[in-house]
């Protein structure tokens, strides 16, 4: 399986969200792919909008005060 980073650091809501997405539209069904983003309300819209489209967020860990997620691409 192949895993990138998507590096949305100093965008603002909704980009780091809509940005992931289209991210994720391109990407093989069970990949994996690394968010990060800077923009403290991507914390709940990247987990809404994995819940929408029906990808599963692995985890979510904060470092220096970015947001940072493993999302799995939905099979």
């Amino acid at each position: 399986m192949d895993e990138d980073t998507l590096d949305l650091t100093g965008l603002k809501c909704p980009l780091p969200a809509l940005m992931a997405r289209k991210a994720l539209a391109h990407r093989t069904p069970g990949s994996t792919l690394t968010v990060i983003a800077t923009d403290p309300l991507a914390a709940v819209d990247i987990p809404h909008m994995c819940g929408e489209e029906g990808h599963s967020v692995e985890s979510l860990s904060t470092q220096e005060g970015r947001s940072i997620f493993r999302i799995r691409v939905k099979a």
